[in-house]
């Protein structure tokens, strides 16, 4: 797990050369990226969500583009188009933005409908179709959207089905008054600090290394049973209308493998489902009438399915060399403190 939590390190270490604070925004961005998986950035102007997409991408070193979503931009703005050429008299199919590793769609809430669409196949299937014709995308293929969530004037609401192809949605807050210091002082010191400052810290070998590495990451299957207790709580709360679907499932489980891998660890921990919980869960909720009357929002649903739902017991069993179960250690309890001898947080 070393190579893994190396990579997390170098990526971390990178962008706080820019970034103060945003941690968790990094972390949630790594395993996405380790587990083909897209993020969801919510923020209010100026805290820094492109930014950090934009850092990101270029510190993984991959391929990226940025797509400026607007009422006005087509589909085929998006995925490309066949276009005419006068001097061959023939169409040459003109290749859209999306046909990159990584695309930061920046205020994806801007575009319309039919727009955000044009998106809902690449994040799901990593091909795009293109007047019949289905063409694969790079590999790694993630998208990293932005969206404003208190102006909400000329702006069209994410259906659902849009939400569930994220696996992760990550609120980027404001920073406190000893960060903002910081982030004067350092912007003070180099005025021309930007996402051009950013080295890239990370080869695509190692990346796919890293990805191989994640996928036999062991998961005992009292932290699978725990996962889907959370995910059929939300299905059975009496303020939700639909709960978290079955791509929730396979984002506890995936994300899981990823964040013990960046932490050391070959095998995942309750306390690796209940910290990914409001990440993979709130943005998938369907609240009902009675709960949007009363005020109750997705995450005071999670929090309260997060209360409901006992994590399983602080011993398991690890995996030995043949991946089979061997001996014993303390996985946590689903509380803040974990304390297996392997896990480096």
């Amino acid at each position: 797990m070393s190579d893994v939590a190396e990579l997390y390190d170098a990526i971390q270490d990178e962008l706080g050369r820019v970034l103060i604070g945003n941690e968790e925004i990094v972390e949630s961005l790594t395993v996405a990226l380790l587990t083909e998986g897209h993020v969801l950035l919510e923020g209010v102007p100026g805290v820094a969500k492109t930014t950090i997409a934009n850092l990101f991408a270029r510190a993984s070193g991959l391929g990226f583009s940025r797509i400026q979503m607007t009422p006005d931009l087509l589909p085929a703005d998006v995925t490309g188009t066949h276009i005419y050429r006068e001097g061959t008299g023939q169409f040459e199919l003109q290749k859209g933005p999306i046909f990159e590793n990584i695309i930061v769609a920046d205020e994806i809430n801007r575009a319309t409908p039919k727009t955000q669409s044009a998106l809902l196949e690449a994040m799901e299937e990593g091909t795009v179709t293109i007047e019949g014709d289905t063409l694969p995308l790079p590999d790694p293929f993630m998208v990293i959207a932005t969206q404003n969530p208190i102006e909400m004037e000329g702006t069209f609401a994410l259906p659902e089905a849009q939400r569930d192809r994220f696996q992760l949605k990550l609120t980027v807050d404001l920073p406190d008054r000893e960060m903002e210091t910081q982030l004067l002082d350092r912007f003070d010191d180099d005025p021309g600090l930007d996402a051009s400052s950013v080295e890239q810290v990370v080869g695509l070998e190692e990346l796919q290394a890293a990805r191989e590495t994640v996928s036999e990451v062991y998961v005992d299957d009292s932290v699978k049973q725990y996962a889907l207790d959370l995910v059929t709580a939300t299905r059975e709360s009496p303020e939700v209308e639909h709960g978290a679907s079955p791509r929730a499932s396979l984002a506890f489980l995936n994300a899981g493998k990823a964040r013990a891998a960046i932490h050391g660890r070959e095998y995942v921990i309750p306390d690796d489902v209940k910290r990914l919980a409001p990440w993979v869960l709130r943005h998938r909720l369907v609240l009902n009438t009675d709960a949007e009357l009363s005020d109750v929002s997705s995450t005071d649903v999670v929090d309260s399915v997060l209360g409901s739902v006992s994590p399983p017991g602080s011993t398991e069993v690890t995996p030995g060399a043949d991946g089979e179960p061997s001996g014993e250690h303390v996985v946590g309890d689903g509380g803040a403190t974990e304390t297996s001898d392997a896990e480096q947080e």
